[in-house]
């Protein structure tokens, strides 16, 4: 997904011109930022970790929000993640429940212009929410996802390469198959590399 910074605005400009906007834009310390469309192999991507996550999880103990669902990291700044996880009842922001406040479990799918923010800021912002137990990285052009996930200690992050690769989903109560993320998807050997 291709990242664009615009103007800077306060918190109450950015939620109120939000609601007017066509395209989603996060909210970065002032900062705009528009997340635009995905190639094809991203949006395959997100399609099957949606349905997998859909499988996979116990609704009756966790709701599965898309890339629709803004959440707040803290007051100055929103994002957009590919999937968030609630265990139990969502916290909501507004009572338009246009933003998240308590998901226990993110993903994103990285694309060549996100690839950075995903892995450094995003992971940053991230590991700042105390509601957050793990992020899922997953990447667009290689078989890679790096889980990372809370501990009493600080943050452990493992990486899965393989695409045998089976991930445990603490958090979740399951197991995610790398494989089934992308399936439908090749690789040239230059992007597996």
């Amino acid at each position: 997904m291709a990242i664009q910074t615009q103007r800077k605005m306060t918190v109450a400009e950015y939620l109120k011109w939000e609601e007017r906007q066509e395209c989603k834009h996060e909210y970065i310390d002032g900062d705009i930022i528009e997340m635009t469309g995905g190639t094809l192999k991203h949006t395959r991507i997100k399609t099957n970790i949606g349905g997998l996550l859909y499988t996979l999880l116990d609704f009756s103990t966790y709701v599965l929000c898309n890339s629709d669902m803004r959440v707040r990291i803290d007051p100055t700044r929103y994002v957009y993640p590919d999937f968030s996880i609630v265990n139990g009842e969502p916290r909501m922001e507004d009572k338009k429940e246009v933003t998240l406040l308590n998901p226990v479990f993110v993903v994103e799918v990285t694309s060549p212009s996100s690839n950075t923010y995903d892995r450094v800021d995003k992971l940053g912002y991230y590991l700042d929410v105390p509601s957050i137990e793990a992020y899922l990285i997953i990447d667009q052009d290689r078989v890679r996802a790096d889980l990372c996930t809370r501990a009493d200690e600080g943050w452990y992050v493992r990486v899965f390469n393989q695409s045998g690769a089976v991930i445990p989903l603490d958090a979740l109560n399951c197991q995610f198959p790398l494989a089934d993320a992308y399936r439908g998807i090749e690789f040239s050997a230059a992007e597996s590399a």
